[in-house]
């Protein structure tokens, strides 16, 4: 066994796939189903089958290996997910070289940022990282925060980093693409981060891909200073702090979407641990894609002042777009979530967390505050005011349920808020995995050949004797005849790698959509499959010779009638 295959053989892609997905248990069997990661749906038809060790999803039409999963999710190449898979789970990597020239430049980068992100925490340390530790100091971030989100200061002198990258024997083409230095006029290098308190950025596996940095005196512009887009960083796929953030957000069901980094790290050190931060940006459609792999349900809590609402507005609606749950955060007193937790405590915190109504009653709220719900002008008016966010929601039982909720609490009849309501037009329908017509005893066998080498051992030299031509997945028994005969050994990956592309999808349908218990899959079954399916290719010639014998009746050809008459009598007999 090569090493690929022995890595795939030795990960489970349930669990694999468990740490970045909601994976639900289809029936008793070895199928698991969840929301895609790689496009935007309210049904699941994401599918993980564990026997298998194969993902599908049954809307985009993405599936694949774990190695394929990884390459995806984390958008990396052949050779980094395998690297990553084998690092995780503890198996040594064989002593060769299999990376190609971007592989090499992705590796080189990751590495980089790790040294800055130690380079840095020492420089924090020094005597030149006074500053940084007096406003840490100030802002009340303890050693263990200081620890947890790797908190670092790029000194003023704004070469060392430069020289100690240099010193690694890195070249200048790796170091100008990891968005770290900048080129001086003159030639060679300068730090880009320069006098400021650094914030590494992680993607979800954890590794450092890119920083921000805060100026620390007045008069540095800009306040925060991000990395570039690099390689390895794309700023609309990461969120701050998520790979740690994940888990509490999956055991609670609901994460904390704040504004800032230092949002996040004061809200880590309350104990709230389902917090995260967009990295310097608007909220994306893909962050909110990320956020959806964990939760459907977002305690939107953005800064007070003007571009904190901005930026609350718009998220709000991409969070909508996506059928995420909302619910609003807003904190008394002008304060952000960190200057609430240090002032108020973080009891006081995670009340006012509990009692965070949800978007929709919040706006209505801010409806009634505006217009005199003491008139059916007011009401109306209000109304006219909540229908664009209403009608944003994409299911329509869901806004239904909301239009009902917002009549009672604006005081209107209900079937005038229906009204309004059935006037939008419906958005997007949701996508259903297809089922082929695939008779039930052609599923289970080929469910049981994928299943068992000691089924296609005894099923397959009779499989060879059937007739295949009317079976809708006869195509794809040919396939596996061959390899069987071919290397003794089949899986799903080698069969599905050796079909065109229609029969891809077929198997996918019949294997890694099936909800077999475990078990189902027996010689015994298998047998019973393949006698009904001969059972049928009789019937089949049954009818094909009695359409032969009357056509030979009409034609007054007497001797091929009673030829093929006898043939019926024989097929009968047998």
């Amino acid at each position: 066994m090569d090493f690929i295959e022995q890595l795939k053989s030795s990960v489970d892609i349930v669990a694999v796939v468990g740490q970045y997905v909601r994976l639900k248990r289809a029936g008793s069997g070895l199928r698991w189903v969840g929301l895609c990661p790689f496009h935007s749906e309210k049904t699941p038809s994401f599918s993980v089958h564990g026997a298998h060790q194969y993902f599908k999803c049954f809307g985009c039409g993405l599936g694949g290996d774990v190695i394929r999963f990884i390459m995806e999710i984390e958008r990396m190449t052949f050779w980094e997910a395998v690297k990553l898979l084998a690092e995780r789970h503890g198996i040594p990597l064989p002593k060769r070289e299999y990376a190609d020239a971007d592989t090499r430049l992705r590796a080189a980068l990751y590495r980089m940022h790790e040294l800055a992100a130690e380079f840095y925490r020492r420089c924090l340390l020094d005597a030149g990282g006074a500053e940084a530790r007096a406003y840490l100091a100030q802002r009340a971030v303890s050693g263990a925060l200081v620890e947890e989100f790797g908190l670092g200061y790029a000194e003023r002198a704004g070469a060392g980093l430069a020289r100690r990258l240099a010193a690694e024997g890195f070249s200048e083409e790796q170091m100008e693409a990891s968005g770290l230095l900048l080129r001086r006029s003159e030639g060679g290098f300068m730090d880009r981060f320069r006098g400021r308190l650094m914030f590494p950025i992680r993607n979800e596996s954890g590794k450092i891909v890119a920083f921000a940095g805060r100026a620390l005196q007045a008069g540095d512009e800009p306040k925060y200073l991000n990395s570039p887009e690099t390689p390895i960083y794309q700023k609309s796929h990461v969120l701050y702090h998520l790979h740690r953030a994940k888990e509490a957000i999956r055991k609670l069901d609901q994460v904390v979407l704040v504004e800032g980094y230092m949002d996040v790290i004061g809200l880590w050190g309350a104990g709230v641990h389902h917090a995260v931060a967009t990295c310097g940006t608007s909220l994306t459609p893909q962050q909110v894609r990320l956020l959806k792999r964990h939760s459907e349900y977002v305690v939107v809590n953005f800064d007070p002042d003007a571009a904190g609402s901005s930026a609350a507005e718009r998220s709000i609606q991409m969070l909508l777009d996506e059928s995420m749950h909302v619910r609003i955060l807003e904190l008394d007193g002008g304060l952000d979530p960190d200057e609430y937790v240090r002032q108020r405590g973080a009891e006081a915190y995670l009340l006012r967390l509990e009692k965070a109504p949800g978007y929709f009653h919040w706006l209505a709220d801010r409806a009634r505050q505006r217009w005199d719900m003491g008139t059916t002008e007011g009401r109306l008016a209000a109304l006219r005011f909540l229908l664009p966010a209403v009608q944003r929601v994409p299911d329509k039982l869901e806004r239904a349920a909301i239009a009902s909720d917002l009549a009672a609490y604006l005081g209107l009849e209900a079937g005038v808020v229906m009204e309004h309501f059935r006037k939008a037009a419906e958005r997007r329908q949701p996508l259903v995995a297809p089922r082929p017509g695939v008779p039930a005893s052609e599923r289970l066998l080929l469910n049981c050949l994928l299943a068992s080498a000691e089924i296609r051992r005894e099923i397959v030299p009779r499989l060879k004797e059937l007739s295949r031509e009317r079976l809708v997945t006869r195509r794809i028994l040919e396939v596996l005849i061959g390899l069987e005969e071919g290397q003794g050994r089949v899986t799903y990956s080698e069969l599905e790698g050796r079909l065109e592309e229609n029969d891809r999808e077929l198997l996918a349908s019949v294997v890694l959509a099936d909800e077999l218990s475990e078990g189902a899959c027996s010689l015994e079954q298998a047998w019973a499959c393949l006698g009904a399916l001969e059972a049928g290719e009789r019937e089949a010639l049954r009818n094909r010779l009695r359409a032969l014998v009357r056509q030979a009746e009409r034609a007054g050809n007497f001797d091929e009638a009673l030829r093929l008459t006898e043939e019926l009598a024989q097929l009968d007999r047998s």
